[in-house]
């Protein structure tokens, strides 16, 4: 039992911790990005994905080692449902990356670049999109929980 609440834990931590990343990245997009501003979202963006590298090797231990076994997931539809979720805000995440990563290739290479405007603008709506898509996934997680769609 204790292993089980344990896992929970882990998972939820990781949950908290990928929201946090991704509202700060939102943030951090809402005014014109400085230098320090560049060199932060990468890294927040780098721990956003590593938040999502928990979230995922937490689930999966859930799923073989929790008290509810693989055969409660597998059969549910909403746990089906949640996954694909997760895998579509992750396949939103591939741009906000590259480009933060192409902005601080940039910046090393000029001191001076910053990013445009409209480029903050375009990534912060998919970054808005994904926060929005993501905060479906814990309905689903609640939904599925309670053997709903059994």
């Amino acid at each position: 039992m204790i292993k089980d609440a344990l896992l929970a834990y882990f998972h939820f931590a990781a949950i908290f911790l990928l929201f946090a990343f991704l509202t700060v990245e939102a943030m951090l997009l809402r005014n014109p990005l400085d230098s320090a501003g560049v060199r932060l979202i990468a890294r927040v963006d780098a721990w956003y994905g590593a938040s999502a590298v928990l979230i995922l090797v937490s689930g999966l231990l859930r799923w073989y080692f929790g008290a509810k076994g693989s055969g409660f997931y597998n059969a549910n539809p909403f746990f089906h449902a949640k996954v694909t979720l997760f895998v579509v805000v992750g396949l939103l995440s591939i741009k906000p990356t590259l480009q933060f990563l192409r902005w601080s290739r940039q910046q090393k290479q000029d001191g001076a670049f910053l990013p445009t405007g409209d480029e903050q603008k375009k990534l912060r709506r998919l970054v808005m999109i994904q926060l929005h898509l993501a905060a479906f996934i814990p309905l689903l997680a609640v939904l599925m929980a309670r053997g709903i769609g059994h």
